[in-house]
């Protein structure tokens, strides 16, 4: 929910320093007094387009900064983590954004700036707007369907329904990857016996090599010796002739023993530095084998010597052609032998896939089928629900359908798509929400959509404007019974002209104008529950704030 909201400079709107609650948050006001300004603000936040001729004459900046608190931020964050952006503290979101006459607009989230289109991005996970000038998301096939979807899966489903859902969009992944496949094989270039020929001697050369991170690193160790054998083998020699030979450390050692012997016979006290003189001749004399060793096998036969000077040739060979590391070369080794592979059977290896493709569309068919199925019991159950609550907010005679056709093509929701169908009034005939809604009519078939799927909705703020045209009377209480329980599970901020519907709000904002001969002026103050301002309020929405009947009218309204 919003749980702070401040403008500066909006329209005729000096500043406001908003704090909101949870539930049904009521906005009222004269005609006319500047209620689109609250609206504005939360429409700038959400990432719609900012007007420059919005800001307040004689200012130079507009500035609108909101906290959004979550009971689970964990959708906000994933979308945050998508963009690169610091999660959620708190669970709060926090959202400022601001845009001046002559200056670049600046956006931040949690603190961060960022661009105008991730603003928007995320406005979708956290705020739903229903009213004129906004977007209708009511309107749009692909909502309406993820709507039924949700129903259809969440409230109305069998197990066995579920399972075609997932195991569709299983299918629909492997389906997806089949085709690539195809298309792979179908531009794939033809080679020529000259070209397939030159590659079977490059994987033939690529197959002389032992192609491990250990062999590799031996082969290089064993050229790197051979390179330098000679001067290895010299300097070998040089080493063990300096501890063994006989003008070597070994002899000087073996005669310092000795001496050091002797002095342990007249002070047996000394004996441990003699263990350790010997300890050194020990060391010496296997260091001096070592390099005996070592200068041995510096010796190469020819054959050993000419073989590891052709490996060594080979692999750089392959890593000046396919890459300096060993991954890409092995990568390369793969295409290659992929590409070979393809030229062998080429048409046997289409045909192959095709048939998959076919089984596999076969598959995605049947699934499809079982969901149209499940979405037509889900549209059905949803339509009658939908259909009463309509009754209860002023459509006596309306009718809504929810049509659920086939496609006969496959896509990624199905093989099946849906229509949501309207008709107000009686005698007219169903038709596209789109087609024959107004805003306030479509308004409150959202209003009713949202109250069913409320359980299902995690979107946290929903707004609404208008919800209540055309509407009075006990219909205008029904609506704000609706708000009040759609609440329960969201923040619900409506504007509204209707004292039935702004009298169940648990929170309250009236919005007023002032103006003199210099200036106008709009605020924005929150009425409290049980103030006498509310009271008054109500009843100048009722008529008159000074009439007696509308006070007692106001009073019975609230409670």
């Amino acid at each position: 929910m919003i749980q702070r909201l401040s403008i500066e400079n909006l329209a005729l709107l000096d500043s406001a320093e908003l704090e909101f609650g949870d539930g049904f948050v009521a906005v009222t006001g004269e005609t006319g007094a500047g209620k689109s300004v609250l609206l504005g603000a939360l429409s700038l936040l959400a990432g719609n387009r900012a007007d420059k001729g919005k800001i307040r004459e004689g200012a130079q900046t507009c500035t609108v900064e909101a906290g959004i608190y979550l009971v689970d931020s964990g959708a906000v964050d994933r979308v945050l983590e998508s963009m690169e952006l610091p999660a959620c503290e708190e669970n709060t979101l926090l959202l400022r954004r601001s845009f001046s006459i002559d200056r670049i607009p600046k956006i931040q989230i949690n603190g961060v700036s960022t661009t105008l289109a991730r603003l928007k991005e995320l406005g979708e996970s956290w705020i739903d707007f229903h009213g004129p000038g906004e977007p209708q998301k009511l309107f749009h096939e692909r909502i309406q369907l993820q709507w039924l979807d949700q129903y259809s899966l969440g409230l109305a489903a069998t197990e066995s329904s579920k399972a075609s859902f997932a195991s569709y969009s299983a299918h629909y992944a492997e389906w997806k990857s089949l085709l690539q496949q195809i298309d792979i094989v179908q531009g794939s270039e033809r080679l020529s016996p000259d070209e397939q020929d030159f590659l079977r001697n490059q994987l033939k050369r690529l197959d002389g090599l032992e192609l491990t991170e250990a062999a590799i690193d031996t082969l290089e160790r064993d050229y790197q010796r051979l390179s330098s054998a000679q001067e290895l083998l010299e300097l070998t020699q040089q080493v063990e002739e300096g501890l063994s030979g006989e003008d070597g450390v070994d002899g000087q050692v073996s005669q310092l023993l000795r001496l050091a012997q002797q002095v342990q016979d007249l002070d047996p006290g000394s004996s441990g530095l003699a263990d350790r003189l010997h300890a050194v001749l020990v060391e010496l004399e296997d260091i001096g084998e070592c390099y005996r060793d070592l200068g041995q096998s510096l010796d190469f036969d020819e054959a050993t010597a000419e073989s590891l000077e052709e490996q060594m040739n080979t692999w750089m060979d392959c890593k000046r052609r396919f890459g300096a590391s060993l991954d890409m070369v092995l990568e390369e080794k793969r295409k290659l032998e992929e590409r070979l592979a393809m030229q062998g059977d080429v048409e046997g290896t289409l045909k192959r896939l095709e048939e998959e493709k076919k089984k596999m569309e076969d598959t995605l068919f049947e699934l499809g089928g079982d969901i149209r199925r499940t979405r037509e019991a889900g549209g059905n159950a949803l339509a009658g629900e939908v259909e009463v609550l309509l009754k209860r907010l002023g459509f006596k005679k309306a009718r809504f359908r929810i049509e659920v056709v086939d496609t006969q093509e496959i896509a990624k929701t199905g093989t099946s798509r849906c229509r949501f169908l309207f008709a107000p009034n009686a005698g007219q005939s169903l038709m596209p929400l789109n087609k024959i809604a107004s805003s306030g009519e479509s308004a409150r078939v959202m209003l009713a959509l949202k109250t069913l799927l409320a359980k299902l909705d995690h979107t946290p703020v929903l707004v609404f404007d208008e919800v209540d045209a055309n509407v009075g009377g006990e219909i205008g209480g029904e609506v704000g019974a609706e708000l009040r329980r759609l609440g329960q599970g969201h923040q619900v901020l409506c504007v509204t002209h209707l004292p039935q519907v702004a009298a169940q709000a648990t929170r309250h904002f009236l919005v007023e104008k002032d103006q003199d001969e210099e200036e106008t002026q709009v605020t924005i103050s929150e009425l409290k529950v049980g103030s006498p301002e509310r009271r008054l309020e109500v009843a100048r929405m009722l008529g008159d704030r000074e009439s007696d009947s509308a006070l007692q009218h106001a009073d019975s309204l609230l409670g």
